[in-house]
């Protein structure tokens, strides 16, 4: 072994590692980073989620067998690479994708499938919310499907012992701790940043409405205790540690941060946590999130207002499409390949067809795409229908697809991110993470045209938010009176490598021609969505 490999696995033997698992739209990741941040190991579980008499969901055995699978994988890899079993860490976290509905009875049962944050059937409750708060209430919160639950009268309400989000839930599992990180709490319901805990008022405004309806249940008895990045979370108790380990390597005791959202772990996953700094992410979904110095003056149904990890208020864009579509059209193209006799890899396949789109016209040449594959409350469409269109005298070429998808992939979070121009929102950085910039710089140079800004890119943003979860164990179990932001700064990346890149003058005016036709066609998707039902 090189010395660095026998300091690792000297961390590694004594525990001085810190464990980060993420639950994203498509892949579970679990990431081991040693004291000075830097991945010692990896291990992944692709999955999907369903679509299940209208509702997109995950089964509880989808989320354990995958939790099982990736953290087999990182161990295998931790023996593989170090010839230690690894048995403990000093300090571990879950993330998973934001929002959604997991409501359980007095005895721990699922009362209702995983409702996920991709679902837009809650529109009449978020309405309704958001207008008795005065707040913004998208589709995908908790409180909006509890809400939307209500009105139906769906038998299980009156049931509900506990609601909580998917990294909310897998916490409880493993620590027996119904709390959740004040980042994810704030894609529940409203939170009051200053005193770290959820809106009191508009609490008590709920609670009006579940007493007019009969429920005996109070809000704040089902809801997941707030707690900021820094504090304890508890544990990882025996039946957590054979949950995630069934081969009884790993020991019980190990602390726990609090559990976050994948907003809040790709914040810190780019150093994007203190006032006027930015990051999005682009990946199955497309977000920015921008920490704000002042709140907005008023309340925009396209904006989500959510926090830090640390509490600090966020603006949020939040868009339901972005790759799913691109990864749909790239298989395709991969099936034209290999009927050719072809022979390539799936990394060399995606870099090929991203990279197509450099030559592409930067407003599309005429084609306009929709990646719509579920609804997208931004534009108002309940669901979504993928199209291509194209004029008779576009130029058809595959360098012109590609771009147009790449492009369309960024319209939406566009619309959103005009309102926060016009509200002089200033930012210092932009920083991109998720698959979207994973090819080269073609994803930042058509992200920088969208945004307006130039846009960075970090080494570490291949390991994104289950780097991030590990980052915010690390800060918990080291950080004493240090601040989030600091931390990051002073010691996680302080000599972080990047590059940035910003649109040229042309590029800008291309993407704001593609959303000029972007916009007027929006009746073209409205009416696909209308003519092709299930």
């Amino acid at each position: 072994m090189t010395q660095e490999t026998n300091i690792a696995a000297s961390a590694i033997r004594s525990g001085e590692t810190y464990l980060g698992i993420e639950f994203g739209s498509t892949r579970i990741k679990a990431v081991l980073i040693d004291k000075a941040h830097t991945v010692l190991a990896s291990g992944g579980h692709n999955w999907e989620n369903r679509l299940e008499y209208g509702i997109w969901t995950y089964t509880l055995e989808d989320i354990f067998a995958g939790m099982q699978d990736a953290y087999a994988k990182l161990a295998a890899n931790v023996q593989t690479q170090y010839g230690e079993t690894l048995s403990r860490v000093g300090a571990m976290g879950v993330s998973a994708m934001m929002h959604g509905y997991m409501a359980f009875d007095n005895s721990g049962n699922l009362l209702a499938p995983f409702r996920t944050w991709r679902n837009t059937t809650t529109g009449e409750a978020a309405d309704a919310l958001s207008s008795l708060f005065q707040f913004n209430i998208p589709q995908r919160w908790s409180i909006a499907h509890l809400y939307q639950a209500m009105l139906a009268k769906e038998p299980h309400v009156s049931s509900i012992s506990f609601l909580t989000t998917l990294s909310g839930y897998i916490h409880w599992r493993l620590t027996g701790e119904k709390v959740i990180g004040v980042g994810d709490g704030s894609g529940m319901f409203p939170v009051d940043s200053e005193h770290l805990c959820y809106d009191q008022a508009m609490v008590d405004a709920f609670q009006s409405l579940v007493e007019k309806d009969g429920y005996t249940w109070k809000l704040m008895d089902i809801m997941p205790r707030l707690l900021p990045a820094g504090a304890s979370a508890g544990a990882l108790t025996q039946e957590g540690a054979k949950l995630l380990d069934p081969s009884g390597a790993l020991q019980s005791g190990i602390p726990f941060c609090p559990p976050e959202g994948d907003a809040g772990t790709g914040m810190v996953a780019t150093n994007s946590v203190r006032q006027r700094t930015g990051n999005v992410s682009a990946g199955t979904s497309v977000f920015a999130m921008l920490v704000l110095e002042r709140p907005l003056s008023r309340h925009y149904v396209e904006v989500d207002m959510v926090t830090t990890p640390a509490g600090d208020p966020v603006a949020m864009v939040h868009c339901n499409n972005c790759t799913s579509d691109i990864d749909a059209w790239i298989r395709l193209f991969g099936e034209a390949a290999t009927a050719l006799g072809a022979q390539y890899d799936e990394r060399t396949l995606y870099r090929t067809m991203y990279q197509q789109a450099l030559t592409g016209a930067p407003d599309g040449g005429g084609l306009m795409s929709y990646n719509y594959l579920s609804g997208e409350p931004i534009t108002g469409m309940d669901e979504g229908r993928p199209l291509l269109i194209r004029k008779p005298d576009a130029s058809f070429t595959l360098a012109n697809v590609m771009r147009t998808h790449l492009t369309s992939a960024c319209a939406s979070l566009r619309i959103g991110m005009d309102i926060l121009s016009a509200e002089q929102v200033e930012l210092d950085a932009m920083t991109g993470h998720g698959g979207f910039f994973k090819a080269g710089e073609i994803g930042q140079s058509i992200m920088s045209a969208a945004l307006g800004t130039p846009v960075t890119v970090m080494e570490t943003a291949g390991e994104g938010g289950p780097w991030g979860m590990a980052v915010l164990a690390a800060y918990m179990h080291n950080a004493k009176e240090e601040t989030l932001s600091d931390y990051l700064s002073n010691r996680v990346f302080q000599s972080a490598k990047s590059s940035t890149v910003s649109a040229t003058e042309a590029e800008a005016a291309g993407f704001a021609a593609f959303m000029s036709g972007y916009q007027s066609c929006l009746s073209v998707e409205r009416a696909a969505v209308q003519s092709l039902k299930d």
